[in-house]
């Protein structure tokens, strides 16, 4: 299991130079590794025993366990509400088999190892659009003052070329910054477009999945009907059809087990709770950054919060007198950047700034 995650760990080691905040890397970095996960364990099905396993007389077994798992299963939806052991043998398994209306299909397991991969590579998109933007553009402004032991000289000459470059580019920002906003608003996007479509893969029953889990504890032992086993039924049923020796076409009943669906339960109920928590802190984070563009005093106090060392009529200054997307900069430059080097940094470059401005009166 070790050999087979191992190669996960990369997309959750510290970076060196952060050019996002933690909740995008949330969506591209950890939500992308634990569906990869997912993916993984439910392929490797030594770790969860045979997929399916059919119980049939006279008949080879591999053979029908191989064709209800390519075909399909089913269950009988108003059998879940009847006692098992007395009116039922399993939860949705009851003897009117032959009332093909009320069958209840169940196609998806074969595809959950994939479902799980494409949503991955879907998580993993907004940082892949958002690095060939970036262009390593912060990695080359930070030039190593992220480390604060560095020499007086190299250090000095460093800064002077950060102050220099944002001096001759002021203004040049804004489509940088306006790009990773996006990426940020499609990680949103695609949060609500993965919910919709597991709820569509499920048939409709999704939405109300974890809610239900949650509720289920509450209820009376006599009135209850795990949606775990409705959703991801643990014994189905199989109908295989063959010619006898007559010719006639007779009908085998098989009871199938699917212990592939206890993984799949609790994988699917931990994705609905964790993309539920990602969509609201994702929506919380737009609405966030919303205000922060529309209010220069909100920019204000968060560039102060950042580096409090800074005096806030410095932060002021930077506010005022700089573009919304050298403000970007300015302010992811502080996140990565030692915070002394950076006050440095910040202090002459607002005195820069003000003299710039001066000299144009």
């Amino acid at each position: 299991m070790f050999k087979l995650l191992g190669g996960l760990a990369n997309y959750l080691k510290q970076q060196d130079i952060v050019t996002d905040c933690v909740i995008f890397r949330l969506h591209n970095l950890f939500t992308t590794a634990i569906l990869m996960a997912f993916s993984l364990i439910i392929t490797a099905s030594q770790y969860v025993g045979r997929p399916i396993q059919c119980i049939v007389e006279g008949k080879s077994p591999h053979v029908v366990n191989t064709f209800c798992w390519i075909s399909s299963t089913f269950t009988m939806p108003d059998a879940f509400q009847r006692q098992v052991g007395s009116e039922v043998a399993a939860p949705g398994l009851g003897n009117d088999f032959d009332d093909v209306h009320a069958h209840k299909y169940y196609t998806y397991y074969q595809w959950v190892c994939f479902v799980l991969f494409f949503q991955g590579v879907a998580c993993y998109t907004p940082k892949f659009i958002w690095d060939m933007f970036e262009n390593g553009l912060m990695k080359t402004l930070v030039m190593g003052l992220n480390i604060g032991a560095t020499s007086e000289k190299v250090k000095n000459a460093k800064k002077e070329k950060v102050i220099d470059y944002i001096l001759e580019h002021l203004k040049n920002h804004k489509l940088y910054a306006i790009r990773y906003w996006c990426c940020e608003c499609l990680c949103l996007m695609n949060i609500i477009v993965q919910l919709y479509l597991m709820n569509k893969f499920f048939d409709g029953e999704f939405l109300s999945y974890g809610l239900r889990v949650m509720s289920y504890s509450s209820e009376f032992q006599e009135e209850r009907v795990d949606p775990m086993v409705y959703i991801f039924p643990r014994v189905t049923k199989c109908n295989f059809y063959k010619y006898g020796s007559s010719g006639t076409i007779q009908k085998h009943d098989s009871l199938c087990i699917l212990p592939l669906n206890i993984v799949n339960e609790k994988t699917y109920i931990f994705i609905w709770f964790w993309f539920m928590i990602l969509a609201t802190l994702l929506t919380i984070l737009i609405i966030y950054r919303i205000c922060m563009i529309v209010s220069p005093k909100i920019r204000t106090r968060i560039f102060h919060a950042k580096n409090y060392g800074l005096p806030l009529e410095v932060c002021e200054t930077i506010t005022r007198k700089v573009d919304l997307g050298d403000w970007w900069i300015l302010f992811m430059l502080g996140t990565n950047m030692d915070a002394l080097i950076f006050r440095e940094i910040v202090s002459e470059l607002s005195k820069r700034i003000e003299v710039k401005a001066s000299n144009r009166r």
